[in-house]
C-alpha cells in the first residue's frame, strides 16, 4: 500500500530523526542558495552548523507571504529558473500574487503526498476521479490531477464552469470519486437532484478542500449522494493540495510530516503552544527544491495531536481548522470567526450549511446580518414558523459569538453557490 510505504507508520524516533537530517540538509540548502534566507540567518548570528536537529527549529526565522510578495516574482527561488518545471501563483486578490516554482523532484513528491491522500479516502487505480478544481495557476487542478495519475486512477480533468457537463459525464464515464470544493460538490448534488440522476451515479468517495468545511456540511454531503467525503489540505506556498488529509475515522488530517514538518505557535508570542490547545500552524518544506521555505506563518488556526490514530497511521494529525488569523473580523470590539458560526449551527437541521455574513456601520455602530438557508423541507410560509425560527438561530449565534446579529432566512437554493472558495463574509465597513 502507498502510505505503508510513505512513512506514514514511523515510530516517533524514527520521523525524529529523519526531520532531523532534513532540517540539516535544508538549512544548509537555504543558507548557500537563497540570500533572503541567508541574510535573515546571518542578522541573528546563525550559521547552517548550528542546527543540530529537528528541535532547533525554533532557532531559525519565520517566513511570511508579505516575504513572498516583497521577493515578487522569483527572489526566494533556490534554483535557476532552467531547472523550474513548473509555476503556480495565487490570485494576488489581496496584494501582490505569491509565485512559487516547482523542480521536476518537487512535483514527484507533490504527486506522491496527494496519492497517499487519495489513497486515505479509498481511491485506487480501480476509480475514475473527476477534478473538479480549477485548472491554471491555482495549485488545486494540477496538483490532485498528478496525484490521481500516481496511482494509476484514470483521471477527468473536468475542472469547473459547466456544472450540467460535469453531471453529465459523472454518469456517462461512471465516475467512483471527485475532488473539488465542499460548497461546490453541494452544489453538483443539487443539480444531481434536480436532473433526477442521483440513482445512476456511481460515486463513493469525495475528497474536498480548498475551503474550510464543518462536519455537518461533510454529514449532508454524504447522506445526499451516498458516499464518503474526507478533507484533504493544503496551501500553494508550501506544496498545493496533499499537506495533510484525514482518514476514515476523521479525528484529524494526518500530515505528510517527512516533507512537512508542522508548528502550532501563539499568533502574538510566536511560540509554541501545549499539544491539544489552538494556535496558529507554521510550516517548513523539509524536501523542497525550487522554492523552500521556513517556518511559514500559514494564519490558519488549528491544533495537533501526535498519538496514534486508530487507522494505524503515526503521523501527527492537525484538527479541523478553527478559522484564519486574517479572517478574524473584530465587531463591536469582539473577535468573530465565520467558522464559529458554522460550529454553532451544525445540530441545527432546519437550515442548510450555506450561509453569509454581511457586516455593515450605521450610525457610527456596527452591525451583523447572517443570511441562512431553510433547508427544503423546513421551508414555510407560516409567518410565526419563521418568526420561531429566526429566534431560535439568533439565540444560537448570540451565545456562540457573545453579539447580537440579525438573522434572516431565506429560500432554499436562494445563496450563490461557488465553484472555487466560497465566500462567506462581505464586510461593508470596507468601503467607508
Amino acid at each position: 500500500m502507498i502510505w505503508n510505504e510513505a512513512k506514514e507508520c514511523m515510530s516517533r524516533d524514527e520521523m525524529s530523526n529523519l526531520q532531523s537530517a532534513r532540517l540539516r540538509k535544508l538549512v544548509d540548502y537555504v543558507y548557500h542558495n537563497v540570500e533572503f534566507y541567508r541574510k535573515k540567518m546571518q542578522a541573528i548570528d546563525l550559521m547552517p552548523g548550528d542546527i543540530k536537529g529537528i528541535e532547533d527549529i525554533v532557532k531559525l526565522p519565520f517566513t511570511t507571504k508579505d516575504d513572498l510578495r516583497d521577493n515578487y516574482p522569483f527572489g526566494l527561488f533556490a534554483v535557476p529558473n532552467s531547472e523550474i518545471v513548473r509555476i503556480h501563483a495565487s490570485s494576488g486578490t489581496t496584494g501582490k500574487a505569491t509565485v512559487v516554482g516547482y523542480t521536476r523532484r518537487d512535483l514527484d513528491i507533490w504527486a506522491e503526498c496527494v496519492a497517499r491522500c487519495l489513497t486515505m479516502a479509498g481511491v485506487s487505480k480501480d476509480d475514475v476521479i473527476q477534478v473538479a478544481y480549477g485548472y491554471g495557476l491555482f495549485t488545486g487542478g494540477l496538483g490532485a490531477h498528478d496525484g490521481a495519475q500516481k496511482i494509476g486512477a484514470t483521471v477527468v480533468p473536468m475542472s469547473t464552469g459547466n456544472s450540467k457537463k460535469l453531471t453529465t459525464m459523472m454518469v456517462d464515464f461512471g465516475a467512483t470519486a471527485i475532488a473539488c470544493t465542499p460548497s461546490y460538490l453541494l452544489h453538483i448534488s443539487e443539480v444531481l437532484e434536480n436532473e433526477g440522476l442521483l440513482d445512476q451515479i456511481k460515486l463513493k468517495a469525495a475528497v474536498c478542500g480548498a475551503e474550510p468545511w464543518t462536519e455537518k456540511m461533510r454529514q449532508e454531503i454524504e447522506t445526499k449522494l451516498n458516499i464518503k467525503a474526507y478533507d484533504i489540505y493544503g496551501l500553494s506556498e508550501v506544496m498545493g493540495p496533499g499537506v495533510a488529509c484525514d482518514c476514515d475515522f476523521h479525528k484529524g488530517l494526518h500530515v505528510c510530516e517527512d516533507h512537512f514538518y508542522p508548528e502550532i505557535l501563539n499568533s502574538a508570542t510566536l511560540t509554541r503552544v501545549p499539544d491539544g490547545e489552538t494556535g496558529e500552524l507554521a510550516f517548513t518544506t523539509l524536501t523542497k527544491e525550487g522554492i523552500p521555505l521556513i517556518r511559514y506563518r500559514t494564519k490558519d488556526l488549528t491544533s495537533i495531536d501526535y498519538s496514534t490514530c486508530e487507522c494505524g497511521r503515526t503521523s501527527a494529525r492537525i484538527s479541523r481548522f478553527k478559522g484564519r488569523v486574517d479572517d478574524m473580523l473584530i465587531i463591536r470590539g469582539v473577535n468573530v470567526f465565520p467558522s464559529q458560526i458554522e460550529a454553532a449551527l451544525i445540530d441545527v437541521e432546519e437550515v442548510t450549511p450555506h450561509y453569509m455574513m454581511i457586516v455593515d456601520r450605521v450610525n457610527n455602530l456596527d452591525t451583523l446580518e447572517v443570511q441562512l438557508e431553510v433547508a427544503p423541507k423546513y421551508y414555510t410560509d407560516e409567518i410565526r414558523a419563521i418568526e420561531a425560527l429566526t429566534k431560535k438561530i439568533a439565540h444560537i449565534i448570540q451565545q456562540a459569538i457573545g453579539i447580537n446579529a440579525k438573522v434572516k432566512l431565506v429560500e432554499p437554493q436562494t445563496l450563490v453557490r461557488s465553484q472555487g472558495k466560497a465566500v462567506h463574509v462581505v464586510d461593508n465597513r470596507k468601503l467607508y
